[in-house]
């Protein structure tokens, strides 16, 4: 099993969140009742939907993060799941996100062109293929 299907596996779990397919068209969505705030692209690769108060408040942990990509204008943060704390980390941001969606986006958070599928590329870190599991 991969990360991001045990990922995937977990959050599913969690009873603010539904299992749709990606309104991207690639991959499976984690949604609440307002919105989408998760996307499954594939092993490895995950886009969160976050609020930009959430990304204002936040900007400076997930910019020193290995594991997150942000795109300029983007409501959307790229997981890249190299780890099982990579997995931690994205279950913190789903709670952060449900907690910034409550009562459903406003305007301003609606994600502009969509996730961030193709727009983002993800190297590996150094040592990644070492603690990938097999």
């Amino acid at each position: 099993m991969t990360l991001a299907q045990r990922a995937l596996r977990q959050l599913e779990a969690w009873p603010d969140l539904t299992a749709a397919p990606a309104s991207c068209g690639t991959g499976r969505a984690l949604r609440t009742a307002h919105s989408e705030i998760v996307h499954f692209h594939s092993d490895r690769d995950v886009d969160l939907h976050l609020t930009s108060r959430a990304l204002r408040r936040f900007a400076a942990d997930l910019a020193e993060s290995t594991a997150i990509r942000l795109l300029p204008g983007s409501r959307w943060v790229t997981v890249h799941l190299d780890c099982d704390t990579d997995v931690d980390l994205l279950q913190t941001l789903v709670s952060v996100a449900l907690k910034a969606h409550q009562g459903g986006p406003a305007p301003e958070d609606l994600p502009p062109g969509g996730c961030n599928l193709h727009r983002v590329t993800v190297l590996p870190r150094e040592g990644a293929a070492a603690a990938a599991p097999r």
